[in-house]
């Protein structure tokens, strides 16, 4: 009986630390909306790796979940643009990085709207959907702090697959 009990608290203990070490390193999310067209769609379901950040820094082209400064309501979906001390301006359906265009396979169509040139803060990042047109995102409400971010998104559990982020390079 005493060795019974003994493996039932093992278990639940168990439980409980598997439990929290997943609510510490991983999230599930919603893709909402279709900002992230043509990439994401509405109701896909991803898994956030909330630990990639926290060895590394965010790279250009990688897929982010965070709170957005305008609310935290809801985690919102984007593509990491620039960083700290890059430029970013968007004109003539193009978007520039210090001065060079972006090549951008992943974008569902080019910006129809127009961006001063404007200079990332230190700890922040400027981030676009994919859906450019369709999107509430840095060209609107401005860069994203560093402590916003949520994590990496890392994989589609459904649809399954891996999540697809682009490594950033001026024409």
């Amino acid at each position: 009986m005493k060795g019974m009990a003994r493996q039932v608290l093992f278990v639940i203990l168990a439980a409980v630390g598997i439990f929290f070490l997943l609510q510490t390193t991983i999230q599930s999310v919603v893709v909402l909306g279709s900002s992230m067209e043509p990439n994401f769609e509405e109701g896909q379901r991803l898994i956030v790796n909330k630990v990639a950040y926290r060895l590394r820094e965010p790279k250009l082209g990688e897929v982010i979940v965070f709170q957005p400064p305008t609310s935290n309501d809801v985690d919102f979906i984007k593509r990491i643009i620039a960083g700290p001390g890059d430029t970013v301006e968007i004109k003539d359906g193009t978007v520039y990085v210090n001065d060079l265009p972006l090549n951008e396979p992943y974008i569902k169509a080019h910006p129809r709207y127009t961006l001063s040139p404007t200079t990332v803060p230190e700890n922040e990042y400027f981030v676009l959907g994919d859906n450019r047109n369709n999107s509430n995102d840095s060209h609107s409400w401005g860069t994203l702090p560093r402590q916003n971010i949520v994590g990496l998104a890392w994989v589609s559990i459904w649809p399954p697959g891996l999540i697809p982020h682009y490594e950033l390079q001026s024409n």
